[in-house]
């Protein structure tokens, strides 16, 4: 399970010069063995390790590295 949580935060770190924020089907298709359920899992705990941050619209969650990107602040928002 540490080399699945490796293998997101990889993926991350490598698209983080084009794209800071993803959608959880990005996840989904880097693990094409494991059910949503599980991928989803693995995403909650990176979350709670403040590894990764959830990015919400309204109407779609993305996930990002912690701190990669533009901030809500940044942003204008608050």
């Amino acid at each position: 399970m540490p080399e699945d949580k490796d293998i997101i935060i990889e993926y991350l770190k490598s698209k983080e010069s084009t794209k800071s924020k993803h959608y959880f089907k990005d996840f989904t298709d880097l693990f094409p063995d494991k059910g949503p359920r599980e991928v989803k899992k693995l995403l909650t705990q990176l979350v709670q390790e403040e590894i990764l941050e959830f990015w919400s619209s309204g109407s779609t969650t993305m996930y990002g590295l912690k701190g990669s990107g533009k901030q809500a602040g940044a942003e204008g928002e608050s």
